[in-house]
């Protein structure tokens, strides 16, 4: 009963410090993105990239700007990787090989933040700072980026552009990621995360002696929730004590994963100049994230007091810190964002636990979604609710006042099927593989879940896994991280090329046959169509790993 009551006041606790957030966080970012002033820095910034900041650019220039500078991410972290031991702060550590050095690079360029490897014992502080904190950064503002320029194109009418990437980018960060961790970062360091570039000696209970690694954590941490990138300092993540030490670390650390993409809702409703339309996808976001939280809780909480569950077994893999409730919660979460941190092993979770979060993913992680792409993602999802919904009255779909034909549909029908084609076909070919079962960490459904699991996670750009599948073999390497770079920029380009669309049209009047999309009944339809569509897709897929192993 105290457990039930701790883990219900926590959610309360979470859901108030949402809502105070809501308002002013939401309409600074709006600010921020609609501005026409440029901050000193940023125009020293704007120098020393020789960009012209009042410059506009259309859908195709600043798609390839983000492909672009997503490579050139990709190529530097690599190179960081593989001369590592030429580094300073290299804590003695030999360079990273080719295989997982690719594979690092696109999982965080990607903001995906997969890991591969033990953070502690494999990369230095060098690597760790300069690298992956800086990409945990830029892969956010860059998803931020691209959701306002889909905003942007519902906004402009009969124009051809879509602002500046590089003004956009370099304004989410200066302006509101940057200083958000930065205080997030303070308040980690208050809560006992570790912050320093020396290793802490310690006696055991047993009396021994064993070092502790230590290093720029909560810096790192910071960034790593509140972008929802999820790449741990540790490889226990955010289960290990210097990660995550306490129950209110452990809440703060939830909160900053949902501050942003909860947020951002806001400042659509404030840049469309309607502001009911931005709590109507939240409504639907609130509606997916609230039915999965209840599936986990109950299928976690509930099988403690199962008479044929052994003693504890509902706490195999978890963290005993913060118990079922806590995991439940943190799991949601990271799943429902392209997050990706976790507090307990995933693979330890009920059949029915794990089958949702990993349903979650399946959602396109739009409940409420990674730093912007939880946001483009669910706008695009609405566009074929709409659509539809017009087929069912036999009109012509609108979405706040634009039009939806045949190209726009042609770019969301395409959006929709790239994840799925690379989930499935990378499943496909990693389970007909002979190597592929010694891989697994466990036999039969549960480790074709854990197949599945991974290449969804590295799709959806989420990063967690269930963790009992071995992905060090250069096969994994390579597809998971070709996994993790498609997924990314193939809908990014989808997005930016529908945006574009939809900004060199008019603006469509409001009649008597326009469908409200700002009321309880858009709210259900876009609710269902996620559901629906990721039901159609994956069900197989899902028979053959969750549904299989819960009816056994």
């Amino acid at each position: 009963m105290g457990d039930t009551v701790s883990g219900l006041l926590s959610i309360t606790v979470l859901l108030g410090l949402l809502a105070l957030a809501y308002v002013p966080l939401g309409d600074h970012m709006a600010r921020v993105y609609t501005g026409v002033r440029h901050l000193r820095v940023e125009r020293g910034v704007y120098r020393l990239a020789r960009v012209d900041p009042d410059a506009e650019q259309s859908a195709r220039s600043y798609a390839l700007s983000v492909v672009g500078f997503s490579l050139v991410g990709v190529a530097l972290l690599m190179a960081m990787q593989l001369a590592q031991a030429y580094l300073p702060f290299d804590r003695d550590l030999p360079g990273v090989g080719w295989a997982m050095s690719f594979n690092t690079a696109a999982s965080f360029v990607a903001n995906t933040n997969w890991q591969s490897y033990a953070g502690e014992s494999t990369l230095g502080f060098t690597v760790q700072m300069a690298g992956l904190a800086v990409q945990n950064f830029l892969s956010a503002a860059v998803g931020m980026a691209v959701a306002v320029a889909l905003i942007r194109g519902f906004v402009r009418t009969r124009t051809g552009t879509l602002g500046n990437f590089w003004v956009d980018l370099t304004r989410g960060t200066l302006r509101i990621l940057l200083p958000i961790a930065f205080v997030a970062a303070l308040l980690l360091v208050a809560g006992g995360v570790v912050q320093s570039f020396t290793d802490t000696g310690m006696q055991t209970l047993a009396g021994h002696q064993q070092v502790l690694t230590g290093g720029p954590v909560a810096s790192q941490e910071s960034i790593k929730l509140l972008g929802t990138n999820g790449g741990g300092f540790f490889n226990a993540n955010s289960a290990h004590p210097m990660e995550n030490p306490s129950g209110w670390t452990n809440l703060l650390q939830v909160l900053l994963i949902l501050l942003v993409p909860v947020c951002l809702t806001r400042t659509l409703g404030t840049m469309l100049g309607n502001r009911r339309q931005g709590l109507a996808v939240l409504a639907a976001m609130g509606v997916l994230a609230a039915a999965s939280l209840a599936v986990v809780v109950a299928a976690e909480v509930g099988a403690r007091s199962q008479v044929a569950q052994a003693a504890g077994a509902a706490m195999e893999g978890k963290e005993t810190r913060f118990g079922e409730w806590a995991s439940a919660l943190f799991a949601v979460a990271t799943t429902g964002t392209s997050t990706g941190a976790v507090n307990a092993s995933h693979d330890s979770l009920t059949p029915v636990g794990g089958g949702m979060v990993l349903l979650n993913m399946m959602f396109g992680e739009v409940s409420p979604g990674g730093v912007g792409s939880g946001l483009y993602g669910i706008l695009v999802l609405a566009i074929l609710a709409v659509f539809v919904a017009g087929l069912m009255v036999g009109r012509t779909p609108e979405l706040l006042g634009k039009k939806i034909g045949s190209r726009q549909m042609t770019y969301v029908a395409l959006y929709v099927l790239t994840t799925p084609v690379l989930v499935l076909l990378g499943t496909g070919t990693a389970i007909a593989l002979d190597p592929t079962p010694d891989a697994m960490g466990n036999p039969g459904v549960h480790g074709f879940s854990e197949v599945l699991y991974a290449y969804t996670s590295a799709a959806n750009n989420n990063g967690s896994a269930f963790g009992g599948l071995t992905v060090t073999s250069d096969f994994f390497q390579v597809t998971l991280g070709l996994a993790m770079l498609l997924g990314r920029l193939v809908p990014i380009v989808l997005v930016l090329l529908l945006a574009g669309s939809l900004a060199a049209q008019g603006r469509v009047p409001v009649t008597a046959g326009t469908l409200p999309t700002a009321k309880p009944l858009f709210t259900g339809l876009l609710v269902g169509v996620v559901v629906v569509v990721s039901a159609l897709t994956y069900f197989p897929a899902l028979s053959l790993g969750p549904i299989a192993e819960a009816l056994s």
